[in-house]
C-alpha cells in the first residue's frame, strides 16, 4: 500500500501489487477517526471488493469490480468507476454504493437500509428480497426485479423486465418507462401527493437531474398472497 500524503488525500491501495485480502483486512479494522478517503487502483473484476467495511469512510475503485463488491456495508460511501458483478451491496446495511456503470444480477439483495444507485443497467433481480433499502437506476433493470421485496424504495428510471415485484410485500416501486409485465401480486398504484413528494427526494438524493417525479408510475403489492387462499392456488 502506500499513502500519498496527509490531510484530505486518499491512501491508495493497487491490486495488482497487494493481494485483496490485505485491502479488505486494512478496511476491515478501520474506526471512526481513521483515513477517511481511500483508493483502489487495478481492480480488475476482482470479487468482494470493500465487503464488509463498518466505518464513515469513502472508497474510490477505479475499474471494473466482480461479485459482492461492498457487500454487507455499513457507514461507508463506495463508489465503482466502472461496471460490477453479481451481488452488488448484498445486504447493505446502511451508507451508499454507487456504480457509475452497468451492475449484473441480484444488486442490492436483502439490503435493509442505505442507498445503492446504479448509473447504468442493472440485470435481473435488483432487490430481490430487499428490506429497508433504497436503490436507484438511472437505466433499466432485468427481470424478476424486487421479488419478494419487502421494504424499501426501487426507483428505475428506464423500463422494467418481466415479473417485476413477484410475491412483493411493502416495498414500493417506481418505474418510469415500460414494464414488460408485473409479477403475482403486483399491481399499479395510486401515484399520489406523498409519493411524488418521497421520489423527488430520492431522486435529489441520488443526483438525477433529468427526471420528474410526474412520469414515473407506482407499483407494490395487492396484498392477496398475505394469506393462503385455495381459491387462489394457481397465482402462488
Amino acid at each position: 500500500m502506500s499513502r500519498s500524503g496527509g490531510g484530505l488525500e486518499a491512501e491508495e491501495v493497487d491490486l495488482a501489487r497487494t493481494p485483496l485480502r490485505e485491502l479488505n483486512a486494512e478496511l476491515h479494522a478501520l474506526g471512526d477517526d481513521d483515513r477517511r478517503r481511500w483508493r483502489v487502483l487495478n481492480p480488475r473484476g476482482a470479487h468482494a471488493v470493500a465487503a464488509g467495511i463498518d466505518a464513515p469512510v469513502e472508497v474510490e475503485i477505479d475499474g471494473h469490480a466482480g461479485y459482492y463488491c461492498a457487500g454487507m456495508n455499513k457507514r461507508a460511501t463506495v463508489r465503482v468507476r466502472g461496471n460490477s458483478g453479481v451481488g452488488l451491496a448484498e445486504n447493505i446495511m446502511s451508507g451508499t454504493v454507487i456504480v457509475e456503470g452497468n451492475a449484473s444480477q441480484s444488486a442490492g439483495a436483502t439490503g435493509h437500509g442505505g442507498l445503492v444507485l446504479i448509473r447504468g443497467n442493472a440485470s435481473a433481480r435488483c432487490g430481490i428480497s430487499m428490506k429497508g433499502v433504497d436503490i436507484v437506476v438511472q437505466g433499466s433493470v432485468g427481470h424478476l426485479s424486487a421479488f419478494m421485496a419487502q421494504k424499501g424504495r426501487l426507483v428505475v428510471c428506464g423500463d422494467a423486465g418481466e415479473a417485476l415485484g413477484d410475491s412483493i410485500y411493502e416495498a414500493r416501486l417506481y418505474v418510469r418507462g415500460e414494464v414488460e409485465s408485473l409479477g403475482a401480486d403486483c399491481v399499479e398504484k395510486e401515484m399520489r401527493d406523498e409519493h411524488l413528494a418521497e421520489l423527488r427526494d430520492l431522486l435529489q438524493r441520488a443526483e438525477v437531474e433529468d427526471c420528474s417525479p410526474e412520469d414515473f408510475r407506482r407499483y407494490g403489492s395487492a396484498r392477496r398472497l398475505y394469506n393462503y387462499e385455495i381459491d387462489d392456488a394457481g397465482t402462488y
